[in-house]
């Protein structure tokens, strides 16, 4: 599929960018052929995450929560930056800054997010990262995992685009649990989830 077919796909991100680098790694090997990451938006100007963007020669921008601090000017600048490079899929990729309504509400089934557990299990406010494998090993389950969903106004709340499980080991740590649903889930679902919604994009620009 010719480069200006393909759907522009930004990624948020936060920190050190591995789910990002699993989109970059998937794009490379065929498994994301109808979708192109066109951009990286970081709110953190010290993110790992913008190093692997310069490294895979993908144009960035900062938005710094310091410097916008402020929901609705940070907002507003974010959406100004995705105008101007006619961005079509939102993928956020531990992003750590919660999106209003207003803005999501902008841009209906065309963010998606993952989250390291399978909803609704361990999720919504104050569940992320750690905490949330933290919360799944206080609670004994035997079974993990990770979920790709479409972001909405609720935290976690949006529709289910696809899940994987993983199971719990004996002795199991937080952080072990983390590192192996990353590898396991996250970076497996993440790419997938976004192939399937660019396809679904360009069905539909086919269709107007």
């Amino acid at each position: 599929m010719a480069s200006e077919n393909k759907v522009k796909i930004a990624v948020l991100v936060s920190g050190g960018g591995t789910n990002l680098q699993a989109l970059i790694d998937a794009q490379k090997s065929g498994i994301i052929k109808h979708g192109e990451i066109s951009l990286v938006v970081s709110n953190n100007p010290e993110a790992y995450a913008i190093t692997r963007a310069d490294q895979a020669n993908i144009p960035s921008e900062i938005i710094s929560s310091k410097e916008y601090n402020e929901q609705a000017t940070f907002e507003a600048k974010l959406i100004e930056t995705l105008e101007k490079n006619n961005i079509e899929l939102i993928v956020l990729a531990g992003f750590m800054r919660i999106l209003s309504a207003n803005f999501t509400s902008r841009y209906p089934k065309r963010i998606i997010n993952v989250h390291p557990s399978l909803i609704p299990a361990f999720c919504g406010k104050g569940f992320y990262g750690l905490k949330v494998h933290e919360a799944a090993l206080a609670y004994g389950v035997k079974v993990t995992g990770a979920t790709v969903h479409f972001v909405n106004e609720i935290p976690d709340g949006g529709e289910i685009i696809l899940q994987k499980s993983v199971c719990v080991k004996k002795g199991e740590t937080a952080e072990s649990l983390q590192q192996r649903v990353m590898r396991q889930s996250e970076w497996v679902i993440l790419p997938r989830a976004v192939e399937l919604v660019s396809r679904d994009i360009i069905s539909e620009r086919k269709e107007k």
